[in-house]
């Protein structure tokens, strides 16, 4: 799958709001994928962009939420779902997190061909080759 962007963020558990540094993966097909280390072996958790983000938000817009230590709040990202659960990333810079949301955001609106466009068979002078009645060996004389 055609990915789309990957670096490290930091992200805030859910339950206890600790900051926790991941390597995160988003592909094309819209998975947000986070991983324990760059090397992508131990997968912490997948978001499945396209059919469950509502709304990314980035900086001020991230309300009650307190960056890691040494960071500034421009650096935060939140990702809004569908459930009304949010994930709370934070970038190393406020640019890091801007291009974030929007690596995000065009994910989450391409569609995705899961195959190939079909070729159709090659038309010559509007018909279809040895079809219609036509005369199609130039060795033989035409009949007539």
């Amino acid at each position: 799958m055609a990915l789309v962007k990957s670096g490290w963020l930091w992200r805030q558990s859910s339950i206890l709001r600790r900051w926790k540094r991941n390597w995160f993966v988003l592909y094309l097909d819209g998975s947000l994928v986070y991983y324990h280390d760059e090397r992508q072996r131990d997968m912490d958790g997948r978001i499945h962009i396209k059919y469950s983000c509502r709304d990314v938000r980035t900086g001020r817009e991230c309300r009650d939420v307190q960056p890691p230590d040494g960071k500034s709040r421009d650096c935060l990202l939140t990702v809004v779902l569908r459930d009304g659960s949010k994930t709370t990333l934070c970038a190393e810079s406020e640019d890091d997190a801007v291009a974030w949301k929007m690596a995000v955001l065009e994910a989450k609106s391409t569609p995705v061909r899961l195959h190939p466009p079909k070729r159709r068979a090659p038309f010559r002078h509007g018909l279809r080759a040895g079809v219609g009645g036509g005369y199609t060996n130039p060795s033989t004389p035409y009949p007539g």
